[in-house]
């Protein structure tokens, strides 16, 4: 019988054939990166690169992420608790819990909380890696660096990420 795991791998190996990947709730990799807790709920490492999934959480009246592009990955949204007003291409929507959106690749997106309640969303990154940018950041916070706008373009040029508008 396969068993949950309650343990919370930096990474795992990717599952064999014969088993799937159980995690309990609140169990992945944890960054906190600017007051948005990130919890990867599996990697590129434990999908075979396929996708993965995340569980974040933007505090209450905070600017979640600026606008920006994807050209190598998609990403997909849904609101689990609270509100995120999501910007996706030539849309704004305020998306209450239970709602999905989705940011293909090449689609200018970017999300912010404007309640006064903190918001937990998952995104689905397909295919995955660009955990690796959050990791890059989380790394570089941890070596004392100050963070800049020029530091995160250059993160994220490493995973085909663009600022929009750009310049």
């Amino acid at each position: 019988m396969t068993e949950f795991s309650d343990e919370s791998p930096t990474h795992a190996t990717a599952p064999s054939a014969s088993a799937g990947i159980f995690r309990l709730p609140g169990v992945g990799e944890r960054l906190d990166i600017s007051g948005i807790r990130h919890l990867f709920r599996l990697t590129a490492e434990d999908t075979e690169g396929r996708f993965a999934i995340e569980e974040f959480t933007v505090p209450r009246n905070a600017t979640g992420v600026l606008p920006h592009i994807h050209d190598a990955h998609d990403e997909y949204f849904y609101i689990l608790d609270g509100q995120l007003t999501l910007w996706a291409g030539d849309a704004e929507v305020v998306a209450d819990a239970g709602a999905v959106v989705a940011a293909p690749r090449g689609m200018p997106h970017g999300y912010r909380n404007n309640t006064e309640q903190p918001a937990t969303a998952l995104c689905l990154y397909t295919p995955a890696g660009y955990e690796n940018y959050f990791r890059d950041v989380h790394a570089a916070i941890g070596r004392g660096e100050d963070i800049s706008d020029d530091m995160l373009v250059q993160f994220r040029a490493k995973y085909a990420t663009r600022p929009y508008p750009p310049g």
